[in-house]
């Protein structure tokens, strides 16, 4: 076992730490360390960033330690929600980050923008903690949809998200801002929707040359000639959601593009609030929400109709 220093107070629990005397993988070296420990408790400390090599938290079980290096256990697990600008990070471990990212950034990089997107706040995070890691984009939300966002620490966690996304995704469920309110207050709109070299969506009950696409929508309150709507997707089409309000006739509120006449709150009233999901490596079920936007709600205070 290696030589250990005298543990620390941080708070009330005690930080242990362990020096480094010879080459070895993080995991080894704390499974020896830390004989009351087996790999799932171990796993539990990395996941909770509780473990610290030089004061930098690592996730990784593999990553390489050298001598001399001090290994910190932190006696108290660290914060689970972590703050950025633009996005917020709901979770972490080894192979996902999810996050719920704020109205107005983007996703990843245009030609026009590349520096200020979800992808390179989180790429930097990461590399910050080694500058070998990188993160892979799983889906995508618009420029002006806030909320729950997967992203992958690995290509090949990536790819298998991507591949099963239609088994692994049990549910998705976003919250808009509408126009007006929908008769009947619950319904499925489908139809076949494709993209026009304008980048704008079409939808229609043609099949040729369209991706068939369902919604599933639900009011859960209307107020002030606005409604908040639940939608369960089905499929995961491109501008679905915002197509498929306009055919009903209540598109969401901000959004012009799709034939919203109003803007009551700067921004277009559509939030990513639920999605269940299968972990790719450990196949727990994952259920990760972000709270509907006060901004939603102040439109429809007052008179209030269930």
């Amino acid at each position: 076992m290696e030589s250990t220093d005298q543990p620390r107070r941080r708070g009330q629990r005690t930080d242990q730490q362990f020096t480094v005397r010879h080459p070895a993988e993080l995991m080894t070296f704390l499974l020896e360390n830390l004989p009351g420990k087996n790999r799932n408790n171990i796993k539990s400390l990395l996941r909770n960033k509780q473990i610290l090599v030089d004061d930098r938290v690592y996730t990784q079980f593999n990553h390489g330690l050298q001598p001399e290096q001090v290994v910190t256990v932190a006696g108290n697990r660290a914060a689970e929600i972590s703050q950025y600008r633009g996005l917020t990070i709901l979770f972490e471990d080894d192979h996902l980050i999810i996050i719920n990212k704020q109205s107005g950034l983007l996703s990843m990089g245009t030609s026009k923008e590349r520096t200020r997107t979800a992808y390179s706040i989180l790429s930097d995070y990461t590399k910050r903690i080694d500058p070998d890691n990188k993160v892979f984009i799983i889906h995508r939300l618009d420029r002006e949809t806030s909320g729950v966002m997967l992203f992958a620490k690995s290509e090949r966690v990536q790819h298998l998200m991507q591949a099963s996304w239609i088994d692994t995704v049990q549910q998705r469920t976003y919250v808009a801002l509408a126009e007006g309110v929908p008769e009947p207050p619950t319904g499925v709109v489908s139809s076949y929707l494709r993209e026009s070299k304008a980048l704008i969506v079409y939808s229609s009950q043609n099949p040729e040359g369209g991706q068939f696409s369902i919604t599933n929508y639900s009011v859960v309150k209307s107020a002030n000639g606005y409604s908040l709507v639940h939608l369960e997707l089905e499929t995961g089409r491109k501008n679905q959601i915002r197509v498929h309000l306009q055919d009903i006739g209540h598109p969401i509120a901000g959004d012009a593009k799709y034939g919203a006449k109003t803007n009551p709150i700067g921004r277009l009233g559509l939030h990513a609030e639920t999605i269940v999901f299968e972990h790719p490596i450990t196949h727990e079920t994952m259920r990760f929400d972000a709270p509907v936007p006060k901004l939603f709600l102040s439109v429809l205070k007052g008179r209030e109709e269930l």
